[in-house]
């Protein structure tokens, strides 16, 4: 099947002529600024922020570019991958016309974008063990269908998707497959990144608010071939990603030793803390994790959420979400915090 990205491009983003902004007109260095009616003056703070930033981000994506293996002109930066998921809407979906395919239980925003863009949302539930169900996929889909969302490691599930079916998915549909990889981390599956050169069709989202600690930030990712994310740069507002996030960014991006290390730290967290939950009694299963939390299914979930609370512990009450009956959505904190938790719930 060959791919056509251009088919799948809304007419009216084709068509459409990009705001051009001062930052736009002129990169490179210059001694006298007088072209974006900036404060000449300078500001309260460090006189970089009277400036406008970087609208394409360069200095933060060659950096990145290093980190990931993937060439500058690959990559997106978004406020939060929520940003990224809204553009592909915007570029790929025509307004209640065409569709997109989700797996629940899975990232709600996925589907809180499809209503915000007038796009019908198809929904395909995982199977038992939290995996695709391929062959009501290739029942599902039709010319309308731009988009495939796929979570891995999912959330709220914690688990991998068969790499297998995934490339079944990115091989036989004539759409964008969008994966997910906001955990991947924690996981030792092969991130998607490495097969940009071999999917045209392929997007794979990942995020500096995990195991980069940066939540605070909002600074997602999307990498996929130069023309899909020139289109998204097309539709993307100007600055949307401001000075103090890729001044702060850069700097987190030296420490990568740092990052690694907690990460070796979370994963053996939540080894341990998946065994002291399985010892509870009103436990009744704790699923395999890729990610930095873990689902647990447990008798009476909503009592023992209130029960947290009252304990000033917060965690995700997922009992009524599909495929998640009962269960509780706990993220690895550190040992202290991981202590203090399993010491209440053996009072319970």
């Amino acid at each position: 099947m060959e791919f056509n990205l251009d088919s799948l491009v809304r007419d009216n983003i084709k068509n459409m002529t990009t705001y051009s902004s001062a930052r736009h007109e002129f990169s490179g260095n210059a001694s006298v600024y007088l072209d974006a009616n900036e404060n000449s003056f300078g500001s309260p703070l460090p006189d970089s922020f009277n400036r406008y930033p970087d609208p394409l981000q360069i200095q933060v994506k060659e950096k990145l570019s290093k980190i990931k293996g993937v060439p500058p002109q690959n990559i997106f930066l978004g406020n939060g991958s929520d940003e990224a998921i809204d553009l592909l809407f915007r570029v790929f979906c025509e307004p209640g016309r065409d569709n997109v395919i989700i797996f629940p239980p899975t990232y709600g925003m996925y589907e809180v974008c499809a209503e915000m863009n007038n796009v019908k949302i198809k929904k395909i539930n995982l199977t038992k063990d939290y995996q695709l169900n391929i062959e009501a996929i290739e029942e599902t889909f039709d010319p309308f269908t731009k988009l495939i969302f796929i979570c891995s490691p999912n959330n709220p599930t914690g688990n991998s998707i068969n790499r297998s079916d995934v490339e079944i998915i990115l091989n036989n549909f004539n759409g964008i497959v969008v994966i997910d990889e906001a955990y991947i981390n924690y996981s030792k599956q092969k991130s998607f990144i490495t097969e940009l050169t071999e999917y045209p069709n392929l997007v794979v989202m990942q995020t500096l608010s995990k195991a980069w600690g940066l939540a605070g930030l909002r600074l997602g990712m999307a990498f996929a071939s130069q023309p899909v994310i020139n289109l998204m740069n097309k539709v993307k507002y100007p600055y949307n990603i401001n000075t103090a996030t890729q001044l702060l960014v850069l700097d987190a991006l030296k420490n990568i030793e740092w990052v690694n290390n907690h990460i070796s730290v979370t994963v053996f967290e939540r080894e341990k803390l998946k065994n002291e939950l399985l010892n509870l009694s009103f436990t009744e299963s704790v699923y395999p994790s890729d990610a930095n939390f873990l689902l647990a299914k447990m008798k009476n979930a909503s009592g023992i959420y209130q029960i947290l609370v009252g304990q000033g512990i917060i965690v995700r009450d997922r009992s009524k979400i599909v495929l998640c009956d009962d269960c509780l959505r706990i993220t690895v904190g550190t040992e202290a915090e991981n202590k203090l938790l399993v010491e209440v719930l053996n009072k319970l």
